[in-house]
């Protein structure tokens, strides 16, 4: 675990170099993230599943996708509760990134590489009901509700949600891809953590550290990185789940905010600022807390 961390660490520090250096530009930067999303992580998702089906991972499967679920409603209630006393353009950027961490993207290459590829499996199940109140529910913080059509049609056609289903369909009938075929995946998939690696610190190199912090990003930083995985954790021990399922859904719950949420922030003309301070100060800070929730695991 040590060894896969400073690993991360490293190709992050070259994202944040190559970005000041002008190796990669802000269009650089795009490509990679659309590389990430909808080539290298599918591929890997697609990877994963290459498994044979048993009854014990139909059941972790289905345990997984439970704790997501709850604990993406765990996540709304929080965002109800712990920021009744901010102003309303804080509140909202507060509530959105409650609800959607960057475990699609930066949880997903964490759990590939401390927990193999079955932990690669259990959280692209995992992202599934993120997802889905990502664009529904998060939505609501920012503006009107989505219809129904919308909702479902981007759910189903997100790259990573169409790999999931692919990959339940080779898993379920145990479909044996063409040799050039599963070695093209296997390759792409490889590329996926260093890419989504080096896209965290592009981001990094952006941000001016002597302004990142305030007490309202610490605040939030502990309830995202600290109390969520603490709430699921114990909620996990107490119901006796499988020790591989916790693990994964407790560094899935650890992740920092999404990138999408400055985004969102500056396209509703909330504070993108602080919505981007979030961003970044939670995803360096991952970097300690990722670790000593892998130490208090046991990985």
């Amino acid at each position: 675990m040590f060894n896969m961390q400073i690993m991360l660490f490293l190709v992050m520090l070259m994202g944040v170099y190559f970005r000041k250096s002008g190796m990669i530009d802000a269009g650089s930067k795009n490509m990679i993230s659309n590389m990430v999303i909808n080539v290298t992580l599918p591929a890997s998702i697609i990877k994963s599943f290459q498994k044979e089906m048993t009854q014990e991972i139909l059941v972790s499967c289905a345990e997984v996708a439970i704790i997501s679920i709850l604990m993406q409603i765990g996540a709304a209630i929080l965002g109800l509760v712990l920021y009744r006393r901010y102003g309303e353009e804080r509140k909202k950027v507060l509530q959105y990134s409650t609800i959607c961490s960057n475990a699609g993207v930066l949880g997903n290459a964490l759990a590939e590489g401390i927990f193999g590829e079955m932990g690669l499996l259990y959280a692209s199940i995992f992202v599934v009901p993120m997802r889905t109140f990502m664009w529904s529910l998060g939505l609501t913080y920012f503006t009107e509700a989505p219809d129904k059509k919308t909702l479902v049609k981007k759910v189903l056609t997100h790259p990573c949600i169409v790999a999931v289903m692919i990959g339940f369909v080779i898993m379920g009938f145990q479909i044996k891809l063409p040799g050039f075929l599963d070695q093209t995946v296997k390759t792409v998939a490889n590329a996926n953590t260093y890419l989504a690696m080096l896209l965290v610190g592009t981001i990094l190199a952006s941000v001016d550290a002597k302004s990142l912090v305030d007490k309202d990003v610490l605040y939030y930083a502990f309830v995202r990185l600290g109390l969520m995985p603490f709430l699921v954790f114990m909620a996990c021990r107490l119901a006796g789940i499988d020790s591989l399922v916790i693990g994964v859904s407790v560094v899935l719950t650890g992740m920092p905010a999404a990138s999408s949420t400055a985004a969102v922030a500056s396209k509703y003309h909330k504070d993108e600022i602080f919505a981007t301070k979030c961003v970044v100060f939670t995803t360096m800070l991952s970097m300690i807390t990722v670790p000593l929730w892998c130490i208090a695991l046991g990985n």
